[in-house]
């Protein structure tokens, strides 16, 4: 009766153990792949106007623009409007997309983030956020003359 009595106490033990180990789920979220990608393929769509007429130019045709080195608004000579540099437009898209969808920080399941544009012959657009970490999940979009990578880093 007593070695009954001691088996049930240690079969109970091990299922409290089981338990609280099954019940403690980690804080950390892992970012996906396909997240990093869809990303890209949104931000790319993402619109921004320029200029006192307010044209409007997606961030994929910002880095074209930026690429050839090309104002997404040329004022007319007559006109005391400046010019708007593609590039300062591109760049400040990008930092608000980034900021608002990739939260990082030491609580934050994202420690950081880097965002890469190039061309052929050169560096767009380089933004880095936070830690780089050794776990990290990325995406590359290849578009004409140019490609895009993504890495968060967790």
């Amino acid at each position: 009766m007593v070695g009954f009595a001691l088996i049930i106490i240690i079969v109970a033990i091990v299922i409290l153990f089981l338990l609280s180990f099954s019940l403690k789920k980690s804080g950390k979220e892992n970012v996906e792949s396909y997240e990093a990608d869809s990303f890209i393929q949104a931000t790319l769509q993402y619109t921004a106007e320029c200029g006192p007429e307010k044209r409007v130019f997606s961030v994929q045709e910002l880095i074209f623009l930026c690429d050839s080195e090309k104002a997404c608004f040329e004022a007319a000579p007559e006109r005391d409007l400046e010019e708007i540099n593609s590039c300062d437009l591109l760049n400040e898209t990008l930092a608000g997309i980034l900021a608002q969808s990739w939260k990082t920080g030491q609580n934050q399941p994202v420690k950081g983030y880097e965002l890469k544009i190039a061309s052929n012959t050169k560096e767009i657009l380089y933004v880095k956020q936070g830690n780089l970490t050794s776990n990290y999940k990325g995406a590359l979009q290849d578009l004409p003359g140019a490609n895009v990578t993504f890495t968060a880093y967790y």
